[in-house]
């Protein structure tokens, strides 16, 4: 037996399975033994029970309420439709990121100064470098040039603007008073990306800083926000683990009506 365990690899896993089981013997199998020597076998499971879904009602609940825990798929940026990778400014139009009064046709498409001034002034803000959701959203962008499309390679292009445009929450009163905002618009990320002018690289020396190719057209990733799913799983295990504990708890008050009415029956068969 001891030679049986000692081969068995512990890893991860199999360690947290056994942990939990422990866990499970000791917390749960520690008060029915309590309950069951003293009030009964079938009486200890529904109350221990009641007791144990009960208290993942409330672990579920605060999960929920504070996104931690047992978690989903975090909110991300995914590529937009009908076109993510938008090569040609003259494209604008047919992607809906302008308005047709604010007609793209005819541009250069290496005039991106054009572009980023038809861009803010139908809707579109240009993020500043500071801002976190630039970072996130030019990692995204990265992810999709190099990874999904393979546009680019790494160090192949920079990064030059960010818009955005939507995102917002309703209804609320103002910003600090948007607790019942459940409902959101569709929320576009918009990343301008350059192709840099290829230099030689010597051995011993700094690689050179990137200049961008001003003969080249730049590349615009169109994103679309995924809110994500964060509190769906709290939020299904309060649901569920409350309609149990509920369950539970009327299976008691049903068993204490029941013995009310057996009680007083014997009490007037006694005195008859």
């Amino acid at each position: 037996m001891l030679s049986t365990l000692i081969a068995v690899a512990w890893n991860p896993e199999l360690h947290g399975i056994v942990v939990v089981l422990i866990a499970v013997g000791v917390l749960v199998g520690g008060p029915y033994l309590v309950l069951g020597t003293n009030i009964g076998a079938r009486l200890g499971v529904l109350i221990v029970l009641a007791g144990l879904f009960g208290w993942i009602m409330v672990m579920g609940s605060l999960w929920w309420t504070y996104g931690i825990g047992l978690k989903g798929p975090d909110p991300s940026w995914k590529p937009a439709s009908p076109i993510t990778i938008i090569r040609d400014t003259t494209e604008f139009d047919n992607v809906g990121l302008v308005t047709s009064s604010i007609t793209m046709t005819g541009v250069p498409t290496t005039d991106a100064t054009t572009a980023s001034d038809a861009l803010q002034h139908d809707g579109w803000h240009l993020l500043d470098e500071a801002d976190p959701q630039r970072g996130q959203a030019v990692a995204a962008s990265d992810e999709i040039l190099q990874v999904e499309a393979k546009e680019f390679l790494v160090g192949d292009y920079l990064s030059v603007a960010v818009y955005d445009r939507g995102g917002d929450r309703w209804p609320k009163i103002n910003d600090s008073l948007d607790f019942i905002a459940f409902f959101h618009k569709p929320h576009y990320a918009l990343v301008e990306v350059a192709p840099v002018v290829v230099q030689r690289v010597e051995p011993g020396r700094a690689p050179a800083r990137p200049v961008v190719d001003t003969t080249k057209p730049h590349r615009y990733v169109y994103m679309l926000r995924d809110l994500g799913a964060r509190r769906q799983p709290a939020m299904f295990i309060a649901f569920g683990s409350g309609l149990i504990f509920f369950l539970l708890c009327w299976v008691l008050h049903r068993r204490d009506l029941a013995l009310r009415v057996n009680l007083s029956s014997e009490r007037s068969l006694t005195k008859g």
